[in-house]
């Protein structure tokens, strides 16, 4: 099969395509012929430093949408021929960008019949951290007021829309230009993060999302309420933060997320009932991994970027 390896860390050119050998299922897993892969921040982050994991060659790749192909011993969720859609097991379950992978059956769910392999493709790493964070951490419920940083990130965008279908009031902080497109989302206020501090503009937050950390991170301990949480995920933080959060009555957690059956279950019914969709940025065949990071890295892109696999 073909795939996109690295031999060394480094900047995009370091990725080449190669011919490896087509896995085989183990007992709990289905082999997927994979149609599209997202491309996500932790992709070359990983490329350019290996982050969590130091082996070498290395196929990077964790979100995928395809077809199942085979599947192991014990495996009863999904057929050949079923149409799927997950998140390999994060980080050391890598290796979807290539034309076939293997995973645990259960990191899975079926394909929403309504959007094509592109925009399936899109949602798991993306969808399961921003769903993790705000229904399974935060217990996100009506009414309550949630702050979403970068918000038309890929995360971002997709937490809003999440946060909003559990009623929730959505504030969300982005770049003038990128302002349309989260009230588009939903959202019930934008932020300009370039010319406005958001810790003078809003107040009395029940939930905030981080996926920048840094003084973004630490400035946002001002605008929650006593009892409110701030979900990280680049974590960080200094003991005088956490002394300052526990001093006002705030929960700080840092979210790593985890493959989820049930998670991207949850997913594909928000899909279904039209209240979640992926924004692409742009699709790169798998042929051009390294342009595709090469775009991730600047730091412009509104959504998500794509892989097609013929």
């Amino acid at each position: 099969m073909r795939a996109i390896s690295q031999d060394i860390h480094g900047t995009p050119d370091v990725l080449r395509e190669v011919r490896l050998p087509r896995p085989v299922p183990g007992p709990s897993q289905i082999l997927v012929a994979v149609r599209a892969a997202g491309v996500n921040p932790t992709d070359w982050k990983h490329r350019a430093n290996g982050l969590f994991l130091d082996r070498l060659p290395l196929v990077l790749g964790w979100d995928v949408s395809g077809v199942v192909e085979a599947v192991g011993y014990g495996v009863t969720l999904f057929k050949p021929g079923d149409e799927v859609f997950g998140m390999l097991p994060y980080p050391y379950g890598v290796g979807s960008h290539a034309e076939y992978v293997t995973g645990p059956a259960r990191a899975f769910a079926h394909k929403p019949a309504g959007i094509d392999h592109v925009q399936a493709g899109a949602l798991p790493l993306a969808a399961l951290t921003a769903y993790q964070a705000l229904v399974d951490t935060a217990e996100v419920r009506p009414g309550q007021r949630v702050l979403i940083h970068a918000a038309a990130g890929g995360v971002g965008h997709l937490a809003v829309q999440i946060a909003k279908s559990r009623g929730a009031y959505v504030i969300g902080t982005a770049s003038a230009p990128k302002h349309d497109f989260v009230r588009g989302l939903g959202a019930d206020e934008v932020i300009d993060y370039r010319t406005v501090d958001f810790a003078d503009a809003v107040q009395d937050i029940d939930m905030v999302l981080d996926p920048l950390s840094g003084e973004t991170r630490a400035r946002s301990l001002d605008v929650l309420r006593r009892g409110g949480i701030l979900v990280s995920l680049l974590g960080g933080g200094s003991p005088q933060e956490a002394a300052k959060a526990a001093e006002l009555g705030i929960r700080v957690e840092t979210l790593l997320v985890e493959s989820d059956h049930a998670g991207m279950s949850a997913i594909a019914e928000l899909v279904e009932a039209g209240s979640l969709r992926a924004h692409i940025e742009a699709t790169f065949p798998l042929a051009d991994a390294a342009k595709a990071h090469a775009l991730g890295e600047t730091g412009r892109t509104t959504g998500k970027i794509v892989l097609i696999v013929e």
